[in-house]
This record gives structure tokens, C-alpha cells and sequence, in this order.
């Protein structure tokens, strides 16, 4: 049985840990906070982006582009989001299960045909762990999300899809619903589809068909329409990721901590019930010398 020593300290140290945890969960808490007010802010311009798109879709204009071209898959890019620290949950595990699921699946392409561009640092040390070369270090992003540099990236890959680099791009990353509720999403970002797009939900709210006045031509205007739309996909997804990694660890800290206040009720008990045992032999003693 542990001594009364033993217990006083390994409370103060429990007590120790749930100050470091309950400190944690509040600053991912306030990242959390301002994360989901950018996730929030952005989702109704993509939105509206998409629905303008889906709209010219629906008319009878043919929309060619070379982003909607789909090849051969001979070499493929993995743009793939995960953390720079740990401390939240089974977060960074899942990316990473998801992503050497994706990599078995391309295995047949070949290491060289596979391209991998690691957004986080858990994932660029995985990726250099199996012995593959990283196609740039991207982890500012990950801390910091910025749209100068998503445009940087988004432009390098939709360059590299022109040219016949690569012959297809997918995404993983976690998509943010709510504080406890994150899904993990792996999904093509080029070639881009649009021929399940259509514009359902506009018209089911006017019970018509949205027409537009496009100079010079609907054809320059996708043109142009297209690369932003592509390049906002790829800004929501890293917003996405940065919000889902601070909400799981603010629950992997809350989990902490309460499981913390739990410890520190049991050694509470047990440190009272040896210190009681303890009084009452030391009692059983006196009574006992005194008797003799």
C-alpha cells in the first residue's frame, strides 16, 4: 500500500497536470473561436462562387476548360492537411491513416508518379518516414492559414495539371461542422467536375431557371471563373482543417482535464481512508499501552 507521502504527491502532480491541460484547452478554445468565425465568414462567398457556376451549367451553352479534362491517372498529387503539434485526439492519426489508405491505393503508379504535398507537419514527417521526397514544406500554413499562400499552392498544382504533370489532384483533410463534430474528407480537386452540378437549390427556392447577361462571352467569363473557384476550394479546405485540429483539441483537453478531477477525487479518497486507518492504529496503541 502506497504511503500517505506518496499519495500528497503524485496529487500535487495530478493537480499539476490539470492546470497545463485546463490552460491548453483555453487557448484552443480562443483559436477555435477565431478559426470557426473564418470558416463561417468564407463558406457563404463560396457559396454564392458556386452557385453563379452551377448556374451557367444549367444552360445550354457546352463549357469546355482544360481544368474539367479527365486523363489517364499515370501520375497523381495528394494534398494532404494535418497539424504541426499533437495534443489533439486522434486528429492527426486519422489524416494519416487516410493518407497511406489513398498512397496503397496509387501504389501501381509507381513512388515517383505519386506527388505529395504535406500541409502540417505530422504529415511531412510520415511522408519522409516512408522514404518519399515532399514536393515543398508547407507547415506555416497549417499554423497560419493564408490566402496568398493557398493561391501559391493552388496555382503550382493547376500549372502542373495544364502541363500533363499530373494527371489528377485529391484532397484530405477534415471538414469542420461544429465544435464536436469534424468528418475527415478525401475528395478530387482536379480535374474538376462539373457535370453533377446544377443549380438545385436556386431553383427550387424561384421555381425557375436563372438566366444571365455574360460580356463578352459565358465562355471568357468560366475562363476566368474557374481558377477562382478552384483556388477558394483549396482555401476552404485548409480553413476546414485549421478549425477541426483546434475543436479536437479543445475536446481532447477537456477530456484531460475532467479525467484529471477524476484522479484527483480517487487519491483524495484513498489518501483520507489511509490517514483515517492510520489515526485509528496509532489510537489502538495508546489504549493498548495504557491498559498494560
Amino acid at each position: 500500500m502506497a504511503s500517505l507521502k506518496e499519495i500528497k504527491t503524485r496529487i500535487g502532480s495530478v493537480k499539476s497536470t490539470r492546470q497545463i491541460t485546463s490552460a491548453m484547452k483555453m487557448v484552443a478554445s480562443a483559436k477555435l473561436h477565431k478559426a470557426q468565425g473564418a470558416i463561417e465568414s468564407m463558406l457563404p462567398y463560396q457559396s454564392k462562387l458556386n452557385a453563379i457556376l452551377t448556374n451557367f451549367l444549367s444552360t445550354d451553352s457546352e463549357i469546355e476548360s482544360p481544368f474539367t479534362r479527365v486523363r489517364p491517372v499515370q501520375k497523381v498529387a495528394l494534398v494532404v492537411f494535418s497539424s504541426n503539434s499533437s495534443l489533439c485526439g486522434s486528429f492527426n492519426a486519422n489524416v494519416l491513416k487516410q493518407f497511406a489508405l489513398a498512397h496503397e491505393s496509387y501504389q501501381q503508379l509507381g513512388a515517383d508518379n505519386i506527388l505529395v504535398f504535406p500541409v502540417g507537419k505530422k504529415i511531412e514527417e510520415k511522408v519522409r518516414k516512408m522514404g518519399y521526397q515532399t514536393q515543398g514544406s508547407f507547415q506555416h500554413m497549417a499554423d497560419k492559414p493564408s490566402y496568398d499562400e493557398t493561391v501559391q499552392l493552388a496555382t503550382r498544382l493547376m500549372e502542373m495539371f495544364l502541363a500533363g504533370e499530373v494527371d489528377k489532384v485529391e484532397l484530405i483533410y477534415h471538414h469542420f461542422k461544429s465544435v464536436g463534430s469534424f468528418q475527415l474528407v478525401q475528395e478530387t480537386y482536379l480535374p474538376i467536375d462539373l457535370s453533377t452540378a446544377e443549380s438545385a437549390s436556386e431553383k427550387k427556392a424561384t421555381g425557375r431557371k436563372i438566366d444571365y447577361i455574360v460580356e463578352p462571352s459565358v465562355e471568357e467569363f468560366i475562363a476566368h471563373l474557374l481558377p477562382r473557384v478552384i483556388t477558394l476550394k483549396m482555401f476552404t479546405a485548409l480553413l476546414d482543417s485549421n478549425a477541426s485540429e483546434h475543436a479536437a483539441r479543445t475536446m481532447a483537453m477537456q477530456i484531460a482535464t475532467d479525467n484529471a478531477n477524476e484522479l484527483i477525487q480517487e487519491l483524495t479518497k484513498q489518501y483520507n481512508k489511509i490517514r483515517q486507518q492510520t489515526i485509528t492504529n496509532e489510537l489502538l496503541d495508546i489504549v493498548g499501552g495504557s491498559m498494560r
